[in-house]
């Protein structure tokens, strides 16, 4: 099946238009990976997993189209059967059910003018509350019917209308969860700030701390911020597994799964962080393993980065590359991640010797493809970026640490240091002779507040000390 769907217009389009086609196998199986999402989130991952793998995309398909037919988003039920007719036209779910489509379509008409109507009512009323809840349904609405642009101006409308904290917490976090849908990541960082200074306390606070940080997360990684996405990360209370919904959203379901946490969480570390900062903040931190347990692999690798085993490491990431090119907020930044962990063990491979041959290099680090075609293409461009400070010798096939000069190191710190000492000596010298010479000064607690004198005694103290250390010191 998989060979025959990626030669499909539909696959062949798609890899024209530079979109990534995965055509091998995931170690993930589909119905129990899926059953972990509800929401929103579930048929986009069925969407991106059947429209990026030519092995799974009729079986995301037909799941899609399924969970399509349960909500109100009929556009989504359309495109959904469009794409699957274009890859396999035969199958019974690429026929669009035009009965369904035309019912469900008057259903949610009908559902939007009397949601419209009461809320025309709440307005003639003047009653905030009843405004209040009536702009939330009218949200909760366009939000199931797939129109995230109305749902967060419906959403936004609330705002003066809220009459505590609460209700202000509230309509944040369904404006993050709208933002989430749309992968608009600077509103989702924006959002997350307001959410974060919001005046609730207690319990409530307590259960919107690990959301913001999963939240912050998912922002940072989206926007390319990955040391900031690694801190979020691993900062999120274990307690998010376990958490109750709060505004009707069901986070560890919805939108991030504990096990999504720590894939993103630990291979974000691994691209930003050194090894004494991956063995504190992430293999140390008892609240983020709770997550690195649900990812055993993750862990796993993280162990061999600190252990200096970077062959072993990458190999493991190497195995489960096709599972992240399938998750809908991993694959575009999968090469990025890779390629800097890849980078950073080379570099860090490479630190205890003067010289190593390419050929052993080759066999440490095979290449996994890409943009290059062999070791010392990558090695080239290492250390004409600057990342890898090395030479390489073609006719011996050699990569040769620059040589350095010891004596003129040593000479150059002791310098430095007898500079220091100088420096230390002399102030305390004058320190010593001002105090020889009477002069001392102290705060005085009831002087003027912008720096003023009271009298003219610190001044002329002042002239009383430099003449002391001057006749001190040997000057007239």
């Amino acid at each position: 099946m998989a060979k025959d769907a990626a030669d499909t217009p539909f696959f062949q389009k798609r890899k024209s238009e530079g979109h990534i086609v995965v055509r091998d196998p995931p170690k993930f199986d589909l119905e129990s990976y899926i059953s972990n999402y509800d929401g929103f989130t579930r048929a986009d991952r069925l969407r991106h997993i059947g429209s990026h793998s030519t092995y799974l995309a009729v079986d995301a398909y037909r799941t899609a189209i399924a969970e399509a037919k349960r909500g109100k988003n009929v556009k989504l039920y359309c495109d959904l059967v469009e794409e699957l007719a274009q890859i396999a036209p035969e199958d019974p779910a690429a026929l669009t059910d035009t009965t369904w489509a035309t019912e469900k379509t008057k259903k949610v008409e009908a559902e939007k003018d009397k949601l419209e109507h009461e809320l025309k009512s709440y307005k003639n009323n003047m009653i905030k509350e009843s405004i209040r809840m009536g702009n939330e349904d009218m949200g909760h609405f366009y939000y199931a019917a797939g129109e995230y642009s109305n749902a967060h101006k419906a959403y936004m409308r609330m705002r003066e209308h809220c009459t505590s904290p609460k209700h202000l917490a509230d309509m944040t976090l369904r404006l993050l969860l709208v933002s989430i849908a749309q992968k608009s990541w600077l509103t989702v960082q924006s959002h997350i700030a307001k959410l974060d200074s919001t005046q609730v306390k207690g319990d409530e606070k307590a259960k919107l701390e690990p959301i913001i940080s999963a939240c912050a997360g998912l922002a940072h990684m989206g926007a390319a911020n990955y040391r900031e996405a690694a801190t979020a990360f691993i900062n999120t209370s274990p307690a998010f597994l376990t958490a109750e919904p709060v505004a009707g959203i069901t986070w560890q379901r919805e939108v991030i799964t504990g096990n999504d946490i720590a894939v993103y969480g630990g291979l974000c570390a691994l691209a930003s962080m050194d090894r004494s900062q991956l063995k504190d903040r992430v293999l140390d931190n008892n609240d983020f393993r709770n997550f690195l347990e649900l990812e055993p692999h993750i862990r796993r690798a993280i162990n061999l980065f600190c252990a200096s085993k970077y062959s072993a490491c990458l190999e493991v990431l190497e195995n489960y590359r096709t599972d992240y090119l399938l998750d809908v907020y991993f694959s575009k930044d999968l090469s990025n991640i890779y390629g800097l962990i890849r980078r950073k063990s080379i570099v860090q491979y490479f630190i205890p010797f003067s010289c190593v041959t390419l050929d052993e290099m080759a066999a440490k680090f095979q290449t996994a493809g890409g943009d290059y075609a062999t070791i010392e293409d990558e090695l080239e461009a290492m250390i004409n970026s600057g990342t890898l400070d090395a030479r390489i010798d073609l006719v011996d096939r050699l990569l040769i640490s620059p040589p350095t000069n010891p004596r003129y190191t040593v000479h150059a710190d002791a310098l430095a240091m007898a500079q220091s000492y100088d420096h230390t000596l002399r102030l305390r010298l004058t320190r010593l002779n001002m105090m020889a010479a009477g002069f001392e000064v102290r705060q005085d607690k009831g002087g003027p507040k912008e720096g003023g004198l009271k009298d003219n005694s610190f001044g002329e103290g002042i002239s009383a000390g430099l003449r002391g250390i001057g006749s001190k010191m040997g000057f007239s």
